[in-house]
């Protein structure tokens, strides 16, 4: 079967629009080696939610550097999120392949296995809609991170950006806004529950003496003294 020209030329443009996007993301990334990022996509996406019930909502963030976060925080999202973080190349293999087991003996999804360079990549540049392409999306712009940036930047931007509660993100904010307090000076046990957050901190952030909550902040804290961190 004859295929029409029209169609190679709309194969071709899809194509040139590909490598531009993917352009786009790796020009940002070396951007941001050096540079801090004043936002991400998801939180522009929690931002116009929020302002669709308050058009003057804003986010409560504010960037610290890396030696300003205390090293609790820092063990605590290690041993709750991405214990390898500092030995793989983006991708936990092992973690991958457990989640995908224990979801399919529960039969729904109740356990991820991304690490903290897949978070941090979806949460920089992808929405939070879901479509067919995003995982690849995310595993494309992974490996742009860990190809460009060291493990501290990865961690110093992650601890950064992510979400902590409603319209709170990064940890200087959430240490502020739950314990009054500078992401600096983070006791051990004020991290760990930090950390145990993570997965879903707009429902802890509503119920903070959750008993899920209570019990992983305790395996955290646990755990902590062997994290390993850059």
């Amino acid at each position: 079967m004859r295929v029409s020209p029209t169609f190679w030329r709309v194969l071709k443009w899809l194509g040139i629009i590909i490598v531009m996007y993917q352009l786009w993301i790796f020009l940002h990334i070396c951007w941001w080696i050096n540079h801090n990022p004043s936002t991400s996509a998801f939180m522009e996406d929690r931002l116009e939610v929020l302002q669709e019930s308050n058009p003057d909502a804003v986010l409560k963030h504010r960037w610290v550097d890396y030696k300003k976060i205390s090293p609790n925080l820092k063990r605590a999202l290690i041993a709750a999120e991405d214990a390898k973080f500092v030995d793989h190349e983006g991708f936990d293999w092992d973690g991958i392949q457990k989640a995908y087991e224990k979801n399919i003996k529960k039969g729904k999804v109740v356990a991820g296995g991304s690490t903290i360079s897949q978070q941090l990549a979806k949460n920089l540049f992808l929405s939070t809609k879901r479509t067919p392409w995003r995982k690849a999306e995310e595993a494309m712009i992974t490996v742009m991170l860990e190809a460009t940036m060291s493990k501290r930047r990865i961690f110093e931007i992650y601890l950064n950006v992510i979400e902590w509660g409603n319209g709170i993100f990064g940890a200087e904010a959430a240490a502020k806004y739950y314990y009054h307090t500078s992401a600096k000076n983070l006791s051990a046990n004020q991290a760990a529950k930090l950390a145990a957050m993570v997965p879903n901190p707009r429902y802890y952030d509503k119920h903070r003496q959750a008993k899920g909550l209570i019990r992983k902040t305790r395996i955290i804290e646990a755990r902590m003294n062997s994290a390993e961190i850059p």
